[in-house]
């Protein structure tokens, strides 16, 4: 097979991947949100959903930073031998798929796991105050409404402007795990 048709098949492939991976990932998620939440009162539920925010922001940052950073200054430290320097010019390389692994597969099942973790803390803070008002999930969507994307704009806006720290600290945490080696 041609190098050509190679590549071809492997970005044709991509889709279905980033499918599975979404599936299995927000399986385990779910999972792990359902566990911590069942029979938690309301501080935990509070806990899991500043998690699942973070994850979503800190996701969101690197997804934004390796389709911005330069791969110049990665490439000299893969050279050097550099701890990190080798998965940052990986993670540079594969940009496209990066960029829809964090922002898109992490990203969406963080805001979707938030939201079902909202319905939670909604129905504790209801039984809480013995009422049934629609504006304590008013107000409850509207904060992390907020806290998501005001932290997402915030986490941008570092990741453009910061972009190869971004992707250097991640390469750094790559080397540290094993990945990619």
């Amino acid at each position: 097979m041609r190098d050509k048709d190679k590549r071809k098949k492997k970005k044709s492939s991509w889709p279905l991947k980033v499918f599975v991976l979404a599936v299995v990932l927000s399986a385990v998620l779910s999972f792990f949100s359902s566990t911590a939440l069942e029979g938690s009162g309301c501080v935990i539920a509070v806990i899991v959903l500043a998690v699942f925010i973070g994850l979503g922001i800190a996701f969101d940052m690197v997804g934004v930073a390796v389709t911005a950073a330069d791969p110049r200054p990665f490439h000299s430290m893969a050279a050097h031998k550099e701890k990190g320097g080798r998965e940052a010019v990986h993670l540079l390389s594969r940009a496209n798929e990066v960029s829809s692994f964090c922002n898109d597969v992490v990203g969406d099942i963080c805001g979707i796991v938030s939201g079902s973790t909202a319905a939670v803390i909604v129905l504790q803070l209801q039984r809480s105050f013995n009422t049934t008002n629609i504006l304590i999930s008013i107000g409850v969507t509207a904060l992390i409404s907020g806290l998501t994307i005001g932290g997402k704009a915030l986490g941008k806006t570092v990741a453009i402007n910061d972009c190869t720290n971004v992707v250097y600290r991640v390469a750094r945490i790559m080397h540290t795990l094993h990945l990619f080696r």
